[in-house]
């Protein structure tokens, strides 16, 4: 499955839009790693813990947009964007959203 934030996809046309696919999830952040980022708030760096939470939640959210195009029969998703907010305190909601379409291939002849 081609999956990009352009709106086209090189050397494809798309021939058909099957419309918004979307995939989310909500992630809580637990007590050890709220510790550790206090201590980070002092000393500073990178706090390890919230960047692997949000990275495995980004990646639940795509796969979730995969599934939801591939039920449309879909060859691609464009348009792809995301977007984050909190649910309630200590928890994120990870969105990502596109435009499921079907593609067919440019030939060499057809430019």
């Amino acid at each position: 499955m081609h999956i990009t934030t352009l709106d086209e996809i090189s050397g494809y046309k798309i021939t058909k839009n099957l419309g918004l696919v979307r995939g989310s999830t909500v992630r809580a952040r637990n007590a050890g790693a709220d510790f550790l980022a206090g201590v980070k708030m002092f000393i500073g760096g990178e706090i390890a813990g919230y960047t692997k939470l949000l990275a495995d939640a980004r990646e639940q959210a795509i796969q979730r947009m995969i599934d939801d195009a591939k039920s449309l029969g879909a060859d691609a998703i464009v348009g792809v964007r995301f977007g984050t907010s909190q649910v309630m305190q200590g928890s994120a909601e990870i969105l990502v959203y596109g435009t499921a379409v079907k593609l067919e291939e440019i030939n060499n002849s057809d430019l």
